[in-house]
């Protein structure tokens, strides 16, 4: 789980407009994170089956806010992606 300062960190770097904290860029960018934790852990407790199943859920998560934001603006989603690291 990310602290409230590191998700506040992740808000301030990817929002669109000030008092941002809902759209697309900023909810991939936490996903992405909780993603790259929970990855972290599966690499040291390798049968840890109810956090693959989580870390699944994630990813399912973050691709279905990469799809809409994909259709609703290729731009800002070659962005985000690009900021990302997403894709290679």
């Amino acid at each position: 789980m990310l602290s409230n300062e590191q998700k506040q960190t992740i808000k301030d770097e990817y929002k669109t407009h000030e008092g941002d904290t809902g759209s697309p860029e900023v909810q991939v960018a936490i996903l992405s994170a909780r993603i790259g934790r929970l990855t972290e852990h599966l690499r040291v407790h390798r049968h840890d089956f109810d956090t693959r199943r989580s870390l699944l859920m994630l990813v399912g998560q973050r691709r279905r806010q990469l799809r809409y934001l994909n259709r609703r603006s290729v731009d800002r989603y070659q962005t985000l992606i690009n900021r990302l690291g997403l894709r290679r």
